[in-house]
């Protein structure tokens, strides 16, 4: 039975794309310090990014746009991520293994035959794979796309994150075409009473 492990980085930045991965691990493989992204520091995912492609029976890494985003809501965003990486594979899966307690939103849900897993990427190498692959790609794509597409916002800094610095950028340049319209009401409202 094909296992694949899916799970997805980026839910709570204010701008860029959320990212999900999906991967199928061989039975017998063991990485040695696989683990949840969010307890790994970025060069040790790094490192890990490299063993898990080359090692995985499968992969796939699927975006869903900022735009995209604030069409549908960070929730279907987040499911439709899932099914883009599960839907790319090059092998399909007998069962999904989705990192969480969601598999649906008001509009998209997980169409693949699968399980959720609360805390999954520390219960599954497979999820744990995934979530690496998701995070280093979308880490990746914020420094080396959206930084220099805008370097004033300085996204290799804070990957996008509502940090003190992102918020400061906003206030001196306003939100660029990368940002998520629908994640900046508190700001605008703040803005507004200014």
């Amino acid at each position: 039975m094909l296992v694949c492990g899916v799970d997805e980085a980026g839910a709570g930045p204010l701008a860029g794309p959320v990212v999900a991965a999906a991967v199928i691990l061989p039975r017998e493989l063991a990485i040695p310090g696989l683990n949840d992204s969010k307890k790994l520091t970025p060069r040790k995912r790094e490192a890990l990014f490299d063993q898990i492609t080359a090692a995985a029976v499968a992969y796939s890494i699927a975006f869903v746009t900022a735009e995209e985003i604030d069409e549908l809501d960070i929730l279907n965003a987040r499911m439709l991520a899932m099914n883009r990486a599960i839907e790319g594979l090059s092998v399909q899966p007998d069962l999904c293994l989705i990192d969480g307690n969601r598999d649906h939103g008001s509009a998209v849900a997980i169409a693949a035959p699968h399980v959720c897993l609360v805390g999954g990427d520390g219960r599954s190498a497979s999820i744990a794979a995934a979530s690496i692959l998701a995070k280093v790609s979308r880490d990746r794509y914020v420094t080396d796309v959206l930084d220099r597409a805008y370097p004033q916002y300085q996204f290799a800094r804070h990957k996008g994150y509502g940090t003190k610095l992102h918020y400061a950028m906003l206030d001196t340049y306003g939100p660029c075409p990368a940002h998520r319209r629908s994640f900046l009401k508190k700001w605008e409202a703040r803005r507004g009473d200014a």
